[in-house]
């Protein structure tokens, strides 16, 4: 079986090519997804959190105010590495579980926005990355996550640089409604 990651900034679609790649039968991974899970479900996880970023991240039914953390993250990168070094081992540990249910699989997918700053790259077979104009990625992030153009770009800003992206990539896919998605993939995986 080939591992394959999947990576990109926020707002590029990353999550959307993943969805594709899953309607297509490759098992997936969403790194972004079950990192919220385990920071509600793995107690151990939760309470180191609590412990060493805030209290205050978790709501009073247990559940993780996204809103705050996100806040805390990116106005400060030692609280940002520090989420990290906790959220990531237990990340890990949970796709490699989940991965050995699909031995009997040609490739599965492992997406995540942060690949290559939490130190994961050189686990995988191939990367894939996939980008889409700064204007466009802005827009898609306002309007999904109702948040400003300011706050956006802090996002950004905190993420690896487009270009240096695509250097450290096997393969790149634009989403940027230029290309047919479906064709781009399926050439990526008949080439893996």
């Amino acid at each position: 079986m080939k591992t394959i990651a999947l990576t990109g900034g926020i707002g590029t679609g990353k999550s959307f090519v993943a969805g594709i790649m899953k309607t297509m039968g490759v098992p997936v991974y969403f790194s972004d997804v079950m990192a919220r899970r385990l920071m509600e479900s793995d107690a151990e996880l939760v309470d180191a959190l609590k412990r060493d970023i805030s209290p205050a991240i978790y709501d009073s039914d247990g559940k993780l105010d996204r809103k705050i953390l996100a806040s805390m993250i990116f106005s400060d990168s030692d609280v940002r590495r520090k989420v990290e070094s906790l959220v990531h081992p237990a990340v890990v540990h949970d796709y490699l579980k989940w991965n050995e249910g699909y031995a009997d699989c040609k490739y599965t997918v492992f997406e995540s926005a942060i690949l290559f700053e939490s130190g994961l790259a050189d686990k995988f077979d191939v990367i894939v990355g996939v980008s889409a104009p700064l204007e466009l990625r802005i827009q898609r992030c306002m309007m999904r996550d109702g948040e400003t153009r300011e706050s956006v770009e802090r996002r950004m800003a905190a993420q690896m640089p487009p270009e240096k992206l695509s250097e450290l990539c096997d393969f790149m896919i634009v989403n940027d409604g230029s290309v047919n998605l479906h064709d781009r993939i399926t050439d990526i995986l008949e080439s893996v």
